[in-house]
C-alpha cells in the first residue's frame, strides 16, 4: 500500500490574508494570490491537504461556527473552481487563557490529525506564517516550513530568530512551497 501524502496547512496567512481583526465572515475571507490554485496543485500531483488553525475569535466571541462554517464553505468552493480540495479542517476554537492542549504551539490538532488519518505524522510537511504553527507541527515530528505570507511578512529579508525550529525551510508564499516540494518528489523518484 502507498504511504499517504499529506501536508498540513495554517490557513490565516498562509491560504488567505490575515487580519489583526481576525476573519470572521465570508467577505472577510480573501486567498493569498496563487494559494488556491497551489493547493490544487498539490492534489493533482496526489497530495492530500488539511488544514489545523487557531480560531480563537470563536473563544473570545467575536463570532459563531456558523460563521466560521460559511467561511470554510467559501473557501471549499473557490478551491473546487480551480480543481482543488482540502481533505479536511482542524480547529481549535478556544481563547488563549482557555490553556487547551489543542491551541498552536501545543500539539494537540495535528495529534488529532494523526489519529483521523491513522498515521505518523513523522516527516510530513507542515506550512505556516508563524513560529507557532510550526513548532505544534514539528512536536509531532513535522518537517516545519515558514512561508513569507501574512505573519511571516516580517521575517523577509532576515534570519529567523532561534524561537522557530533549527530545520524551518523558508518559502515566499504558498506557491513557492508546492514548487519546492514537488520538485523536491521528483528528485526522489
Amino acid at each position: 500500500m502507498t504511504p499517504l501524502k499529506l501536508v498540513i496547512l495554517d490557513r490565516d496567512g498562509t491560504i488567505n490574508a490575515d487580519s489583526a481583526e481576525y476573519i470572521k465572515t465570508a467577505e472577510e475571507w480573501r486567498p493569498v494570490p496563487g494559494a488556491l490554485a497551489a493547493i490544487a496543485r498539490l492534489n493533482h500531483a496526489g497530495w492530500h491537504v488539511v488544514v489545523a488553525s487557531n480560531q480563537s475569535g470563536l473563544g473570545r466571541g467575536l463570532f459563531e461556527v456558523s460563521e466560521l462554517n460559511d467561511i470554510h464553505t467559501k473557501m471549499h468552493q473557490q478551491l473546487a473552481e480551480v480543481g482543488g480540495r482540502i481533505d479536511a479542517v482542524f480547529y481549535c476554537p478556544h481563547a488563549p487563557d482557555d490553556a487547551c492542549h489543542c491551541r498552536k504551539p501545543a500539539a494537540g490538532l495535528f495529534e488529532q490529525i494523526g489519529e483521523r488519518y491513522g498515521i505518523n505524522l513523522k516527516g510530513v510537511p507542515t506550512v505556516g506564517d508563524s513560529v507557532r504553527d510550526l513548532v505544534a507541527g514539528v512536536a509531532v515530528g513535522c518537517v516545519p516550513h515558514l512561508v513569507l505570507t501574512g505573519k511571516g511578512e516580517v521575517y523577509k529579508g532576515c534570519s529567523l530568530p532561534d524561537t522557530f525550529p533549527p530545520e524551518t525551510q523558508v518559502h515566499a508564499d504558498l506557491p513557492a512551497f508546492v514548487e519546492h516540494l514537488l520538485a523536491s518528489e521528483e528528485e526522489v523518484n
